[in-house]
């Protein structure tokens, strides 16, 4: 089992943390919310979470900033829930749905037929509601004031994508993928696919290379009282 790895806390020495990122927090929020906490000017991430996911987040502190980058290309975990029959801006649940179809004619077998095209090695382009950057600013700070900006494609691969259950209109995947893989942009993907169109309801990162959600810890366990003050 992987542990949550703490030398003093505060120390310039530094910790590896796994930590359980809450919905509606940005992985920057947990960063500067340890960073004050623990009153340390070092602290990174290693891979970015969008504020409506949940999940795992491995977090560095101190001299321990310097091991981000043997994590940020392991391969990722994730379980998504997908929403057939209405697409919005942001392919998530973010911003209003703003278009509707049925899916009185989509079966289970069209959406394993579908789920299945998407395995393997595929171009994504990086959705506007996104935190990649594009000349040095986010791609939602574009997205928030209407702006659409060209955008690089990326090759990602999807190693394996499992159908946990369908209740229609909701279907809930686990996916298995590399680093810079956009769910949001699969599950819009999967939706074209099939016809009806999908959007992302949920999304909760469950794995990190060997490094599992159940072994991660709220930000309030890990720093008790002294988080709790800070948020009052």
């Amino acid at each position: 089992m992987v542990q949550v790895q703490k030398t003093e806390l505060g120390t310039e020495a530094g910790e590896f943390l796994l930590v359980s990122k809450p919905k509606g927090w940005t992985s920057f929020d947990v960063v500067n919310r340890i960073r004050s906490v623990l009153d340390v000017s070092k602290v990174g991430h290693a891979g970015t979470l969008d504020p409506m996911a949940t999940g795992l987040l491995i977090v560095c502190t101190g001299k321990k900033t310097k091991e981000l980058d043997q994590y940020q290309g392991l391969e990722k975990e994730y379980i998504a829930q997908m929403v057939l029959g209405a697409r919005t801006s942001s392919f998530d649940a973010e911003t209003p749905v703003i278009e509707h179809r049925g899916t009185e004619n989509v079966s289970e077998e069209m959406i394993h037929a579908a789920v299945k095209q998407f395995v393997g090695y595929q171009t994504q382009l990086p959705p506007m509601w996104s935190a990649a950057k594009v000349k040095g600013r986010r791609l939602y700070k574009y997205a928030r004031k209407g702006k659409e900006v060209d955008r690089r494609p990326r090759e990602v691969l999807v190693r394996s994508i499992t159908v946990d259950w369908i209740r229609m209109p909701k279907v809930r995947l686990t996916v298995v993928c590399s680093r810079g893989t956009y769910i949001r942009t699969l599950v819009d993907d999967i939706g074209k696919r099939i016809g009806c169109g999908a959007y992302l309801g949920e999304l909760e990162r469950t794995r990190i290379g060997n490094f599992l959600l159940e072994d991660a810890v709220s930000l309030e366990n890990l720093y008790g009282p002294r988080l709790k003050q800070s948020n009052s």
